[in-house]
């Protein structure tokens, strides 16, 4: 028998009639001759009423014992999944993320996960079980309970899948594939059949929020064949795979947007090459994500460099940089925020030159003024004012003929 692992996120089990709803459906699964591991979200808003009740408490509470209370989410719903299956008259076993082997390294609120020790889960398929397994947590070395970021329970499921060496790995959504971008925003957006792993990590990391990125990012590590689907629907959903085999002309694939964003300028006194690295190494320290990074050095005007954070982080940013400010070397910092970035993706892109002058043709013609630009060999970003984030994408959505 093969294994087959199968993740619900909270709106698929918000309600008790939703959980029965899961377990009918991995019941059908397994009647396939399938092994069949399920991996569960927090059931609806779960996560962010624990958070409430945190703030209620604390400003600023502890990142371990937040890893703690959210914890709790998940091992709901296992429990109450399980119980379903016992009432359908099957047979289950709830595990939360340490019970099920998930050992991770020791950063709260955002842990990766290092290792799987599947011992456990494997006993319990071989002797029929269902295995409810808890997503978005682990356990460190020291035996703290950790937790892997929003999102965190697609990662547990992709890992799972590829340490249990699973023939697939389905996430069942509220949505029904993967779209060439959001289509609560963007006119004419719809469902893409398939998608590279190298796109989809792009789309992930830039916005789209279909998928966790790092979810892709161990799918396309360990050969994972993954599908985005319906949890509501038997129709057939998005394959990501290493290569796409339909739609291949298609040179953008899709247009990702992301709003909250900040740019942090900071300006020194000379040309240093010591002081990007001192800037960049203690944000790091801090894991604080760093985006678009630009540096700028002429005679005219004092060296600086600017970069893009999530809005979110800026407090901490400005705390980092205030504390060092001597190790660093810097004269003063500037933020801007009420920013978006916004990007275009495609793996056609490697061979078609001049797909960056389009788009940024596009946004000229659109009076949207670009205030940061990264590239790679598949995707373009700029960040733009958040007011004009739909706007720019609809925009880019249209030219590049993705309706």
């Amino acid at each position: 028998m093969e294994t087959v692992v199968m993740k619900f996120g909270g709106t698929s089990v918000a309600t008790p009639e939703k959980i029965i709803g899961v377990a009918e459906r991995a019941i059908s699964e397994k009647e396939k001759g399938n092994r069949v591991v399920i991996v569960v979200s927090a059931m609806g808003k779960t996560t962010d009423t624990l958070q409430a009740l945190a703030d209620e408490i604390t400003a600023n509470p502890s990142k371990r014992e937040m890893d703690m209370l959210l914890a709790t989410g998940e091992q709901v719903t296992i429990s109450l999944l399980a119980m379903a299956f016992k009432t359908l008259g099957h047979e289950a076993l709830s595990f939360t993320g340490w019970q099920a082997g998930i050992e991770t390294e020791s950063v709260p609120r955002n842990a990766r996960i290092e290792h799987i020790h599947t011992e456990r889960l494997e006993q319990a398929l071989s002797e029929g079980f269902f295995c409810v397994v808890a997503g978005f947590q682990g356990v460190d070395r020291a035996g703290n309970i950790t937790t892997l970021g929003r999102g965190g329970s697609d990662t547990t499921a992709v890992a799972l899948a590829a340490a249990l060496n699973a023939r697939k790995c389905d996430i069942y959504t509220d949505v029904d594939g993967v779209y060439t971008s959001d289509p609560r925003y963007v006119n004419g957006a719809r469902k893409l059949e398939q998608i590279s792993y190298d796109e989809m990590l792009e789309l992930a990391n830039l916005g789209a929020g279909v998928l966790h990125p790092r979810a892709v990012e161990f799918a396309k590590n360990n050969n994972v064949p993954l599908s985005v689907r319906a949890s509501y629907s038997d129709e057939a959903g998005t394959i990501i795979q290493e290569v796409v085999t339909v739609e291949k002309n298609l040179i953008v694939r899709g247009v990702a947007f992301e709003p909250g964003i900040a740019r942090v300028t900071v300006t020194y006194k000379k040309p240093f090459n010591g002081s990007l690295a001192n800037i960049f190494t203690k944000l790091a320290e801090h894991h604080i994500d760093v985006d678009i990074i630009v540096q700028s050095i002429t005679n005219d005007f004092p060296p600086s460099v600017s970069f893009s954070i999530k809005q979110d982080h800026m407090d901490e940013v400005k705390r980092v940089l205030d504390t060092y400010q001597s190790d660093i070397g810097f004269v003063s910092t500037d933020f801007e925020v009420g920013l978006s970035k916004v990007s275009i993706v495609g793996s056609g892109m490697v061979s078609n030159p001049g797909v960056a002058a389009q788009m940024f043709d596009i946004l000229r013609r659109q009076d949207i003024p670009v205030k940061m630009v990264s590239t790679s060999e598949i995707k373009v970003s700029v960040v733009v004012p958040e007011n004009d984030m739909h706007k720019s994408a609809n925009a880019l959505h249209e030219e590049y003929g993705l309706e």
